[in-house]
């Protein structure tokens, strides 16, 4: 290795940045900075029907969300389905934040991006009330929740899948 001028540095530099490893190394940075704008937007997911806070809600869920879920009732043996608008999750974590009632710390918090693209992505989430799967899409430059299926935990005895 022996020393090189300013001129055949900037040339290995644009060879370098040229490089099919380089851009690999830059789509590995932005695939690391677009997971963490998809955990980010599954933790405010989590966070606003937890701690009862409407911003979250806005930072990270598209008006256009659609929700839907399967829950067993009490005193119930087969799962039931319901759909949750927008204005229903906006209302339910203003509701949340009035009553002052929130989850105990102990309650599940767990956030995964499981799979991310560069418009398009999935998470999980695993919180007292079951879990979520979520599809994000990147809307004017910031990671969306667009659709979101959860059922509650399975009973006891129920297979609940892997």
């Amino acid at each position: 290795m022996g020393t090189h001028t300013p001129m055949a540095a900037a040339f290995l530099a644009a060879a370098l940045l040229g490089s099919p490893g380089a851009a690999d190394a830059q789509a590995g940075v932005a695939m690391t900075i677009d997971a963490e704008g998809v955990t980010r937007a599954a933790r405010d997911y989590l966070e606003a029907f937890y701690e009862g806070d409407s911003t979250k809600i806005v930072r990270s869920i598209s008006p256009a969300v659609v929700k839907f879920g399967y829950f067993i009732p009490r005193g119930d043996s087969t799962y039931h389905g319901t759909g949750m608008s927008y204005a229903e999750m906006l209302a339910y974590v203003r509701q949340v934040k009035a009553s002052g009632r929130t989850p105990p710390a102990s309650a599940p918090r767990q956030v995964s991006a499981l799979d991310v693209l560069d418009q398009v992505a999935a998470a999980k989430v695993v919180a007292w009330w079951g879990t979520d799967f979520l599809h994000l899409a990147k809307i004017d430059g910031r990671w969306m929740i667009t659709q979101v299926i959860w059922q509650s935990p399975p009973r006891q005895g129920d297979s609940g899948g892997s």
